[in-house]
């Protein structure tokens, strides 16, 4: 009966750390925080314990076509479709933070912190030297 029991618990208590503990990977559709619409499809993966995210698709068509000529160094006349915009971001607790989100539309580098708002939300803080100094984006899951 002890031992019933023990695996009862055992398999309760990872049920409950794995319902708190969402993960950042898949698909995430960006919102405008100015006017409120949808923008584009990132995904978000892992590679080498950092996190990265790349734009799989634009909602406007006519900006499918163009590339990131504003931006510098290896990003420089990059099709936004496929440009890597979140770069090098490490998990500290509940947060993502240490590593950089692109802006293709200025060609512009921030520091980054994510997290989460519900488990299909995300808070994307893109900022200069200190979080207070930015903006913030809320970012809905894919589903599907």
């Amino acid at each position: 009966m002890k031992k019933i029991f023990f695996y009862i618990l055992i398999f309760a208590t990872s049920q409950v750390l794995h319902a708190q503990s969402p993960s950042i990977l898949g698909k995430w559709k960006t919102i405008d925080d100015e006017t409120g619409k949808p923008l584009s499809i990132i995904e978000i993966f892992e590679k080498h314990n950092k996190i990265y995210g790349r734009v799989i698709e634009i909602y406007n068509p006519k900006n499918k076509p163009t590339k990131c000529i504003k931006c510098d160094g290896e990003d420089k006349n990059k099709p936004i479709v496929g440009l890597i915009v979140i770069k090098g971001l490490t998990k500290e607790g509940n947060e993502y933070t240490n590593g950089k989100i692109l802006d293709p539309k200025h060609g512009k580098l921030y520091k980054c912190s994510i997290s989460f708002e519900t488990k299909d939300k995300l808070k994307v803080r893109g900022y200069f030297g200190i979080e207070l100094i930015g903006r913030t984006q809320y970012w809905d899951r894919v589903k599907g």
